[in-house]
């Protein structure tokens, strides 16, 4: 018995099933540099809430810690106890934390470049894994600068930290150290987008992908990034559309294509922040009221529950959705070409509903951030 919602949804035609793909990323550093609060940050979550990391001055991890990702089951955020608060070597640090089971490090480092910051940089190299560095609280370093000195050059005190940073990376012997400036409450300020810029260089291709989908919209350039990455997933989709039409029952090709759409729609509305909880996270964040945000949604599919009736009630206003699935149906029967022309027809209407849901849910997604920056640009 063909069952069309399996198999519309188990099929892993070109990687639908991304998700899947397990990413580790391990924050350290030394206590109170501000690693909690980037766990924090990285899953879309404040300080202080539910299933938030624990932060605080006195170091509040004394294990590894693992957090989900709210976005993503396989996406495991690691809050490691600070160097130097455990009764091991930095030598022994990395082995005594796991090192193996991580694909990367961020080492978060909070006022000053400090010994433990390089040693642990250099056991970290030795075990050929990847690191980032991170100097965090940076708007906090910028307001207490500004206090003693109101006309301080914001830019000018950037570079010198940047500066200060590298050369304590130089000198265990890491050359061109990049160092990235971040404020764990405000991550679209200063580097973080250029972290995650590195991070798209240097992770495999399906890593990138499955941490962009989770990432919080910190940029419109991020936003357009997801929208590209799940915009080039739609001929995949196209394709089973095409094989779902290949077999000669029923209305059968209309349930497998409705099934992609749900489940892709679903996608979408997660990883463009606009489901219910996403919203509710990036009004904490942002201070912006759950309902302000709502009230620039435009897409019946935003932050609501996606099923079956809504998905209909979207697409019934697409007449070239409606008629394509008639047509189909009709053409199937046609002796000699009929499959095959039925399969191209279904390719061709899902693609476009696929599309049509994909755009709305983007334009929706940008607007959304703007609210929350307070960005008054129409989109």
């Amino acid at each position: 018995t063909v069952k069309p919602r399996d198999f519309c949804l188990d099929s892993n035609i070109g990687n639908n099933n991304l998700l899947d793909i397990p990413v580790n990323i391990a924050i350290t550093g030394e206590s109170g540099s501000g690693k909690s609060t980037l766990v924090n940050a990285l899953r879309g979550i404040k300080n202080g809430t539910e299933g938030a990391a624990k932060t605080g001055a006195m170091e509040t991890t004394m294990e590894p810690t693992e957090y989900i990702h709210p976005k993503n089951n396989n996406i495991r955020i690691w809050d490691l106890p600070g160097i130097g608060t455990v009764n091991v070597t930095a030598d022994k640090y990395l082995e005594y934390v796991g090192f193996e089971k991580y694909d990367f490090f961020i080492i978060v480092s909070r006022d000053r470049f400090t010994e433990n910051d390089a040693k642990l940089a250099k056991e970290i190299q030795k075990m050929k894994k990847k690191f980032y560095f991170v100097r965090s609280r940076i708007d906090e370093s910028i307001q207490g600068e500004k206090e003693d000195n109101p006309n301080l050059n914001e830019e000018n005190l950037l570079n010198q930290i940047r500066e200060n940073c590298r050369e304590g990376l130089k000198k265990v012997g890491l050359e061109s150290p990049m160092v990235f400036l971040v404020s764990g409450k405000k991550l679209q300020l200063y580097d973080f987008n250029k972290l995650w810029e590195t991070l798209n260089e240097d992770l495999p291709e399906l890593q990138r992908d499955v941490l962009l989908l989770a990432l919080p919209n910190i940029s419109l350039d991020v936003i357009e990034q997801k929208e590209k990455a799940l915009r080039s997933k739609l001929k995949w989709y196209a394709l089973g559309s095409a094989a779902g039409a290949a077999v000669p029952v029923p209305a059968l090709s209309e349930t497998v294509d409705l099934g992609m759409i749900i489940k892709f729609a679903e996608q979408c509305q997660n990883s463009l922040g606009l489901n219910v909880e996403s919203l509710k996270m990036l009004s904490d964040v942002s201070g912006v009221s759950l309902e302000d945000l709502k009230a620039e949604l435009k897409s019946p599919l935003a932050a609501a529950e996606i099923n079956r009736g809504l998905v209909v009630r979207v697409l019934i206003n697409s007449a070239a959705y409606i008629i394509g699935i008639v047509i189909e149906e009709g053409a199937r029967y046609v002796p000699f070409i009929g499959i095959p022309f039925a399969m191209t027809l279904s390719s061709i209407t899902t693609y476009k509903a696929l599309a049509y849901i994909l755009n709305t849910l983007a334009e929706d997604a940008q607007r959304v951030f703007k609210k929350a920056l307070r960005i008054n640009t129409p989109v």
